[in-house]
C-alpha cells in the first residue's frame, strides 16, 4: 500500500512547484515550470514528472519542453517511475541524483532561538555561499540563485525565511519553511550554515524553530529532503527524522 504521508508530501511538492512558477505547461506524466526572471535557475525552469509515464519518451518530452535552455533538469517524485526512467535518461547524457524524503517523527523540541527575516537579511551570506559552491559562474547567475527565493513565497499558503544570528548580529544559518495548514503539511528547505560558523549550533536553532512553528500551525507532516549520498541525512536522523521515500533528479548541461 502507498504510504499516505509520502502521498501527502508528493502532492504538496507538486502543488508548490506549480504555484511558484511564473507559468506552467502540462506534459505527459507531469508538467514543465518556467520563470524567465530566473532563467539561470534550474529549479525554476524544469520538468516535473509526478505520475506514470512512458519512460522511454521522457528524454524527448524534456527536450521539447526545455530545448530553449542551456540546461535540462527533470524531477521525478515517484521512486518506481524514476527507476524506470533512469536508463533512458542516463543513455541520453543525464546524471542521476537521489534524494531522501525524511519525515520528522520525534517530539517537537522546545524553544528555538532563530527568527523570521526577509530575503535582504540573508542575501549577503547566501550569495557568498553560492560563490563558494559555483566559483566559475558570473554575477547574474548568483543573483538569480539568490533572488529566486522571493518567488518561493508564491509556493505555499505560509512561507517563512528563518535565520539564526551570531552575538554580533551576523546571520550564521538559515532555511525556508513552507506551511500548508489545510493539509497539515510543512517542508523545511535549504537549511544552510555559513562555513565560518559550522559546528556551533546555529543550524540546530533554525531547525528547532522551524519544527516548533510547523507544529504550532497544526502541521503533523513535517518533512525535508536530503541528498542520499551526503552526511546531513545522518544529522537529520539524530534529530528525529526518518526516511520514508525517495525522489530523483536527472540533470544535463
Amino acid at each position: 500500500m502507498p504510504n499516505p504521508e509520502l502521498q501527502r508530501i508528493n502532492s504538496f511538492l507538486t502543488t508548490f512547484a506549480r504555484r511558484q512558477a511564473a507559468r506552467t505547461v502540462d506534459l505527459p506524466g507531469g508538467f514543465a515550470v518556467y520563470d524567465d526572471a530566473f532563467a539561470h535557475s534550474r529549479a525554476n525552469n524544469q520538468v516535473v514528472i509526478d505520475t506514470a509515464v512512458d519512460s522511454g519518451a521522457v528524454p524527448a518530452i524534456a527536450e521539447e519542453a526545455l530545448g530553449h535552455l542551456p540546461h535540462r533538469l527533470i524531477s521525478v517524485l515517484d521512486d518506481e517511475v524514476a527507476m524506470a526512467c533512469a536508463e533512458p535518461l542516463i543513455r541520453a547524457g543525464y546524471t542521476h541524483s537521489t534524494y531522501l524524503v525524511m519525515l520528522h517523527a520525534g517530539p517537537v523540541p522546545a524553544g528555538g532561538p532563530a527568527e523570521e527575516m526577509d530575503l535582504d537579511a540573508i542575501r549577503v551570506p547566501l550569495a557568498r555561499r553560492w560563490r563558494g559552491l559555483l566559483p566559475d559562474v558570473g554575477d547574474e547567475v548568483v543573483r538569480h540563485l539568490v533572488d529566486r527565493r522571493e518567488a518561493r513565497r508564491r509556493g505555499a499558503d505560509v512561507v517563512h525565511f528563518l535565520g539564526a544570528r551570531t552575538e554580533e548580529g551576523e546571520v550564521a544559518s538559515w532555511a525556508d519553511l513552507y506551511l500548508d495548514p489545510a493539509t497539515g503539511t510543512a517542508q523545511i528547505e535549504d537549511l544552510i550554515t555559513s562555513e565560518a560558523h559550522l559546528g556551533r549550533g546555529y543550524a540546530d536553532a533554525v531547525l528547532t524553530t522551524a519544527l516548533r512553528l510547523a507544529a504550532g500551525k497544526g502541521c503533523g507532516t513535517r518533512f525535508l529532503t536530503a541528498d542520499a549520498t551526503d552526511w546531513p541525512r545522518h544529522w537529520y536522523e539524530r534529530r528525529g527524522f526518518s526516511v520514508i521515500g525517495r525522489s530523483h533528479c536527472f540533470e544535463r548541461g
